[in-house]
C-alpha cells in the first residue's frame, strides 16, 4: 500500500545520484513503511538546469493551454483520491476521511488556479499624447523554489505548485521527508496530464542543506515557504540577500473569542472541530480560547465534554476522530508545554498525557488557568491542546488577542453585528472567521501579518507574487 518515493527531475522518476535514502515511519505504529530518496547537490544541480529549461518552454505556452492542462491534472488527481489518501494517512497519521478531504480540496485548488491563469490581466493606461500606448504587462517571474511542511503534505504543495504553473513559472518543490509519498502523487498527476519536462521537479533531503543551496542560486527567482516563524525569518533573510521575491506563510497562535451573546453549543462544537483536526497540527488552529465571563463555565463544560468524547486511534481505523502526532519530535514538545503550564498552576480538564507506548498519540487536552507567562501562551503549541481563559469586556480581549507577535488566523462568536464589526476591525490577523469556519477556500486570501508572514496563497492575490509587472510605453513612428 505504501511505495518508496523517488525524486522527480526533468520529467523522470529516479533514485538519488548518490543512492542515499531516508526511512519513512508510520506515526501510529513507529514502523518503517518505506524509503524516500535523499537528494545531493548533484541532484539539485540537475533540478536547477531542468527548471531553467522548463521555464523557457512553459512561459511560451498560452494561459488558455496552461489552464486546460491543469484541469486535466485535477481530474486525474481526483480519480486517484482513495489511494493517495491511504498513503497520506500511513505516513502522516491523520484520519483517512481527513486525508481524502485534503486530496479532493487540492483538486479544487488546481481548478481555481487554472481559471486564474486565464485572468492574469494587464491593463492599458490612457496616455497624455496622441499615438502613445501605455501598456502594463504581467510576465512570469521565473523558476520557483518551494519548501513545504508535513502537516498538510498535499495542501501546502498544491497552492504553490498551482500558482507557479498558472502564471507560467517552473518550480522545484522540496517536499517533506516525513510525508513524501502523497505530494509525489500530486506531482505525478501533473506529469501524467502532459506537463513538459523540467516544469515541475520534486526533491527531498536535509531541509537546511537544500534551502541554502537553492535560494541563492541564480536560476531561482522566487522563494515560497510554509513553516515555522524562526525558519521563515532565516529563509527570508537569505532570499533578501539575493533580492529574491518571497511568499511566507508562517506560524500562528490564533485567538478564538466567544462573547456572552454567542450560541455556545455552536461555538464549542465548531471550535473543538477546528482545534482537534489533524491533532491540532494546523497553522490556523485556534489555540487561545477567550470566553466572556458569564459564559465561561458553560463553555468550558461543553468543550471539555467534546474533547473527552473524541476517539483517538490509528488513522486507518474507521471510527478514529483524531490520529497520532505526525512524528516523534512532537511528543516531547507537547509534553514540555503541558508540564510547564501545570507547574505554573494550570488546571487540566481533559487529557494532558501521552496515550500508550506505541505510536505518537497524545490525548485531546483542555487547560484552564494558564498564565500569560506559560510557554504555551507564547509559543505556538501545534498540537491537540486548548487553553481557555475568561475575559470581561471588548477592550480586554482585543488586547490579549493582539498581545503576541503572530497574526495569522482568528475566530469569534457573537450574535451582535456591532461586536462582530469591532472584532473584525481591531484584531490583528490576516484572516478572521466569525460564527463559522470559513478559512482556506481556494477563492479567498490565505496569509498572515506580523510574524506570521506576508503574501497570500489563496484568492486572486495569490498569483501576483509569481508575476513581474512590466510597463511598456510605445509611440507610433
Amino acid at each position: 500500500m505504501y511505495p518508496d518515493t523517488q525524486l522527480f527531475i526533468d520529467g523522470t522518476w529516479r533514485a538519488a545520484r548518490g543512492g542515499r535514502s531516508l526511512p519513512v515511519l508510520n506515526p501510529a505504529t513507529e514502523e518503517v513503511i518505506g524509503q524516500v530518496a535523499h537528494a545531493s547537490t548533484d541532484d539539485l544541480d540537475e533540478a536547477l538546469e531542468a527548471a531553467a529549461r522548463g521555464f523557457a518552454t512553459w512561459k511560451k505556452v498560452s494561459a488558455f493551454d496552461r489552464s486546460k492542462l491543469m484541469r486535466k491534472a485535477a481530474d486525474i488527481f481526483r480519480s486517484r483520491a482513495d489511494a493517495t489518501a491511504q498513503m497520506m494517512t500511513l505516513e502522516q497519521g491523520k484520519p483517512l476521511a481527513e486525508a481524502k478531504m485534503e486530496v479532493m480540496a487540492a483538486a479544487d485548488v488546481i481548478d481555481w488556479f487554472a481559471e486564474e491563469a486565464r485572468r492574469a490581466y494587464g491593463r492599458v493606461i490612457p496616455a497624455r499624447a496622441e499615438g502613445v500606448y501605455q501598456l502594463v504587462i504581467k510576465e512570469p517571474v521565473g523558476p520557483v523554489a518551494a519548501f513545504t511542511p508535513w502537516n498538510f503534505p498535499i495542501n501546502q504543495v498544491v497552492r504553490k505548485l498551482s500558482a507557479a504553473l498558472a502564471t507560467g513559472c517552473s518550480i522545484i518543490v522540496k517536499a517533506p521527508e516525513e510525508t513524501p509519498a502523497s505530494p509525489a502523487e500530486l506531482i505525478r498527476a501533473f506529469a501524467d496530464a502532459g506537463l513538459p519536462k523540467g516544469v515541475a521537479n520534486l526533491v527531498y533531503g536535509v531541509p537546511a542543506e537544500i534551502s541554502e543551496y537553492l535560494i541563492p542560486h541564480p536560476v531561482i527567482r522566487k522563494v515560497t515557504f510554509t513553516g515555522s516563524t524562526p525558519i521563515g525569518k532565516m529563509l527570508s533573510a537569505l532570499a533578501g540577500q539575493h533580492m529574491k521575491r518571497v511568499t511566507m506563510e508562517l506560524g500562528g497562535h490564533a485567538p478564538a473569542i466567544v462573547f456572552d451573546d454567542a450560541d455556545l453549543e455552536l461555538a464549542a462544537k465548531t471550535l473543538a472541530g477546528a482545534k482537534f483536526r489533524n491533532a491540532g497540527q494546523v497553522c490556523v488552529s485556534p489555540t487561545r480560547f477567550l470566553v466572556q465571563q458569564k459564559s465561561y463555565a458553560e463553555f468550558v463544560e461543553r468543550f471539555t465534554a467534546i474533547a473527552k468524547g473524541l476517539k483517538v486511534g490509528a488513522g486507518m481505523e474507521s471510527d478514529t476522530q483524531m490520529g497520532p502526532l505526525a512524528h516523534e519530535r512532537r511528543v516531547p514538545w507537547i509534553e514540555g508545554l503541558v508540564a510547564d503550564a501545570r507547574q505554573r498552576g494550570a488546571e487540566v480538564h481533559a487529557g494532558g498525557e501521552r496515550l500508550g507506548n506505541k505510536g505518537y498519540f497524545y490525548q485531546p487536552t483542555v487547560l484552564t488557568g494558564v498564565g500569560k507567562d506559560a510557554r504555551m501562551m507564547n509559543e505556538e503549541p501545534f498540537g491537540p491542546v486548548a487553553m481557555i481563559a475568561p475575559f470581561t469586556d471588548l477592550d480586554e480581549v482585543i488586547e490579549e488577542a493582539n498581545r503576541l507577535p503572530f497574526g495569522l488566523a482568528s475566530y469569534a462568536f457573537t450574535r451582535s453585528a456591532k461586536t462582530a464589526n469591532a472584532v473584525a476591525s481591531r484584531v490583528e490577523s490576516g484572516m478572521m472567521t466569525i460564527n463559522h469556519l470559513g478559512l482556506a477556500l481556494p477563492e479567498v486570501p490565505f496569509g498572515g501579518m506580523k510574524d506570521s508572514g506576508y503574501g497570500s496563497e489563496g484568492g486572486s492575490e495569490a498569483i501576483e507574487a509569481y508575476l513581474n509587472t512590466k510597463f511598456v510605453s510605445q509611440a507610433g513612428l
